[in-house]
């Protein structure tokens, strides 16, 4: 069975447009027949070539974060309730208002009706679901364990969510109040301090240091504000341009784990999404080799990366886990110990499942610090500068009046 995009008329003659999963187009517009409706266009689709589709298309037929938290844990709940995956799939895709969610999962469907595996179906959407996720479900069917699986992975996607959800929301303000001061600064030397200063230089007078600087800043800001700007979308994407060249990048990663408290913040970061990765693949049932190679995919900091991928060779070799982190630079020292205490118990996942929780809340702690921070750093800075723009101006007013009288 294949996925069919089409659109129809109802008996008042109103379009409607959907999909439908059959064997044909012919079919399609019988269906839609049977159904009271009149086929106007039936079409084949792309979704079911995400696998092989240009990376801008695989963009926008992707599943957000919160998309797929939800469709997780709607497909571990009915499977949990005893329903075949191929019902599971239908009733996912039946439960979503978003067409690109529906047709995913519909696309999904047709190839486990096809007799392929659920973890081979989800391979061929590899912008929506990532390597963890389908090596766990892998694994689950490999173990007769799956509606355990996706409950696991349920909880994942909906706690990674809620993170990057607290993380964007924490950053909104003080993004916003930062532009909001360039902006306000850039207006006052761009258009209100020229007038005030050209009242001063009509009266030929000496005027203070401030203020002659201030006149310089203006200027540089009339003439060479649009340039200015323009170097600086320029400069970001070329840097966005030279981040891409490996090289590059890990001059770069490896320089952020040498600043004193960024190293901190990215260390706990990269560690968490480690260990909280690690743990939920090893608990699938997955081997503890391969789902350290996965999970050494999701670290963003390259460094790091190249860390864990060491550690990942030395355990292939025969080396115990623990020990192969050890050799592993900027991994915490916890989370050796957590390593080892879990290997001599045998409950290793669960050892790196409390590691990402304490990781997560330390790195939650710092970023709040240092957003709490930032507010009031920023206004004092705005305050700093807009009182600056001020003195430049009073103290020549007066000095006038001083001189008048």
């Amino acid at each position: 069975m294949a996925l069919f995009k089409y659109s129809a008329l109802d008996a008042g003659g109103r379009r409607k447009k959907g999909s439908v999963q059959a064997d044909s187009p012919r079919q399609v517009r019988t269906q839609l027949r049977e159904q009271g409706l009149v086929p106007l266009d039936v079409t084949r689709s792309r979704v079911q070539g995400a696998a092989n589709a240009p990376r801008f298309a695989n963009f926008f037929s992707r599943l957000s974060s919160l998309e797929l938290a939800v469709a997780t844990r709607q497909m571990a709940t009915l499977l949990n309730a005893g329903l075949p995956v191929e019902e599971t799939l239908l009733a996912t895709a039946q439960q979503s208002d978003r067409t690109r969610t529906k047709n995913i999962f519909l696309m999904v469907r047709s190839r486990v009706l096809e007799g392929r595996s659920l973890a081979q179906s989800l391979a061929e959407h590899p912008q929506s679901f990532e390597s963890i996720y389908v090596s766990a479900v892998e694994a689950g069917e490999r173990a007769g364990y799956l509606p355990g699986i996706l409950s696991s992975l349920a909880e994942y996607t909906e706690g990674r969510h809620q993170s990057m959800q607290n993380l964007s929301m924490a950053m909104v303000y003080p993004i916003m109040l930062f532009f909001l001061s360039l902006a306000v600064v850039a207006g006052l030397l761009g258009y209100v301090v020229p007038d005030m200063v050209a009242v001063f230089e009509r009266t030929e007078q000496a005027l203070p240091f401030i203020t002659r600087a201030l006149i310089v800043a203006s200027d540089a800001v009339r003439e060479y504000g649009v340039i200015a700007l323009m170097c600086v979308l320029l400069a970001s994407v070329g840097f966005r341009i030279a981040f891409r060249q490996k090289p590059v990048r890990l001059k770069l990663d490896q320089f952020v784990l040498r600043l004193p408290l960024i190293r901190r913040v990215s260390r706990g970061l990269h560690t968490s999404r480690y260990a909280n990765t690690l743990g939920v693949l090893t608990s699938s049932g997955v081997p503890l080799a391969e789902a350290m190679s996965i999970a050494a995919s999701v670290v963003k900091n390259s460094a790091m990366r190249g860390g864990y991928n060491e550690a990942t060779r030395r355990v292939t070799e025969g080396a115990s886990f623990a020990n192969a982190l050890k050799e592993v630079p900027h991994v915490p020292p916890i989370m050796v110990h957590m390593a080892a205490s879990g290997e001599k118990s045998g409950q290793l996942d669960a050892m790196l499942v409390r590691v990402a929780e304490y990781q997560h809340a330390e790195f939650e702690r710092i970023t709040t610090t240092l957003t709490r921070l930032f507010e009031p750093a920023m206004l004092l800075i705005m305050g700093g500068l807009v009182l600056t723009i001020v003195l430049a101006i009073l103290l020549p007013i007066t000095q006038m009046n001083q001189f008048l009288s």
